[in-house]
């Protein structure tokens, strides 16, 4: 599928003609310059020929906090893969030394580059094409992202340009197409999510920082490994919302809280040299409130009691991770160094039989044995209030369609009242369906429901027939 690369210095409206083509909100539209900071990827829905929009972090404009030029890297990388560059100026601005710096870069550029002026968004602004001119680009586009205005025409140029690629890249185009398994990397900032990421991936994709909080989108990155597709989520750290001091990181965490919903599999990287904390085990909360599978990276094992034995270093990193994320049991861990490479590649293997695992749900009559079986073996208490004691009539398992690629069975019980299900039982019940049939990575959901017994006994034939 062609690709066209977004490129432009910060605060002229990369994001918001990105998310206009994308036909979608995706990357992070501010007014404060350098939001936008690594490569953001999704299909066009606005052109006519299908195609790969990348939008990438603002490049020079004097951002004060260290990062202009890895962006500039990004946007290098960008360029270089890229079958059509849209050039974004700023029409109120005007031409500005950096447009003129990164103009003379583009025309070394081996793709066809489109410049678009932009924020044109009445008549009078038109006057600045001829400002523009000066950069010597050639073919331009005046649009106005924000307000669609001029934007069909900007589509078709798009169209002519990258119309006669597709049969090229029809291959590739099966590729991207396969989204396969969706994991959201997610944790707290500066825990190694982006170095796990690029450490998976063998490419320098995202930004990697010692200041926390880089990351400020949800970055899709495709990927195949072992046969079987995967997308890769690498999302903004969460921070406890009393330290979202500017809008831009409540977007992000809400960015991120998205990600969770949407991914297949929870990736849940913890910095096991700062040892886990209560934004980590946050995290892990909305993991569980979410019902989604998870794995737990154990990031920076290389800085964790180094000079101790791996396997003495393991019994503790265990210990360590039972007892302060005890709720999150059923996640299985991998202890690894994303800055080192150390067992990196144990991640995709691990999220691999977490999938192949959830695929056996047992069927009705062997989840009924299952059940009966622990409720004759440890009978329910007799409630003292409702005088009553639980009973199990019947149970069935069902999976909701979003959960079809790791899917994670609902148990529903019929029983004769759901008040009568004490929290402890429930733990019981599930302890021993997990016993019977262990799904590591997958949460057991349980659902109480009243029934009357004549509901599930057989009706009775006429007599006299």
């Amino acid at each position: 599928m062609p690709t066209v690369a977004i490129v432009g210095r910060p605060n002229v409206g990369k994001s918001a003609l990105f998310n206009r083509l994308a036909g979608r909100k995706i990357a992070i539209v501010h007014d404060q310059p350098g939001v936008t900071r690594d490569r953001i990827a999704a299909p066009s829905q606005a052109t006519q020929v299908a195609c790969t929009l990348i939008d990438t972090g603002g490049i020079g404009g004097g951002i004060e906090d260290g990062f202009d030029e890895q962006v500039s890297i990004e946007a290098d990388i960008a360029m270089q893969t890229a079958d059509l560059i849209l050039f974004v100026v700023d029409a109120h601005s005007g031409l500005t030394a950096v447009d003129q710096a990164l103009a003379q870069k583009l025309r070394k550029a081996k793709p066809p580059v489109l410049l678009v002026i932009n924020k044109v968004d009445d008549d009078k602004h038109e006057n600045s094409h001829s400002d523009f001119t000066r950069l010597g680009l050639g073919n331009s586009v005046f649009v106005s992202a924000e307000h669609g205005r001029n934007f069909g025409h900007l589509c078709d140029e798009i169209d002519t340009v990258i119309a006669p690629l597709v049969s090229e890249t029809e291959a590739e185009a099966v590729v991207a197409e396969a989204v396969g398994i969706k994991l959201a990397i997610v944790g707290k900032p500066n825990a190694g999510k982006s170095s796990l990421v690029n450490a998976i991936l063998k490419d320098e994709r995202t930004i990697v920082s010692e200041i926390a909080g880089t990351t400020r989108d949800a970055v899709d990155l495709p990927y195949s490994f072992a046969g079987e597709n995967f997308t890769l989520i690498d999302t903004a750290g969460l921070r406890p919302r009393a330290k979202r001091d500017n809008s831009v990181e409540v977007f992000s965490a809400m960015r991120t809280e998205k990600a969770v919903r949407r991914s297949d599999l929870c990736v849940l990287v913890i910095d096991l040299a700062a040892g886990i904390t209560s934004m980590d085990r946050k995290i892990a909360q909305l993991i569980m409130e979410e019902k989604k599978p998870c794995l737990i990276v154990l990031n920076k094992f290389d800085l964790f009691h180094p000079g101790a034995n791996r396997t003495a270093r393991l019994e503790e990193a265990t210990e360590h991770v039972k007892k302060e994320l005890f709720f999150l049991h059923y996640a299985p861990f991998v202890a690894c160094s994303a800055k080192t490479g150390g067992s990196v590649e144990h991640v995709l293997k691990e999220a691999l039989k977490i999938k192949k695992g959830a695929q056996n749900i047992p069927g009705t009559g062997q989840l009924n044995r299952i059940l009966q079986g622990a409720f004759e073996a440890t009978p329910p208490p007799i409630d003292n209030k409702l005088r009553k004691r639980l009973k199990l009539y019947y149970a069935t398992a069902a999976v909701e369609e979003k959960y079809s690629v790791i899917p994670v069975p609902t148990i529903v019980l019929f029983v004769n009242d759901k008040r009568l299900m004490a929290q402890s039982y429930e733990s019981y019940i599930v302890n021993k369906y997990r016993a019977a049939h262990p799904a590591p990575g997958i949460p057991v959901v349980l659902s109480v429901r009243s029934r009357s017994r004549k509901e599930w006994e057989p009706r009775q034939k006429p007599q006299g027939h």
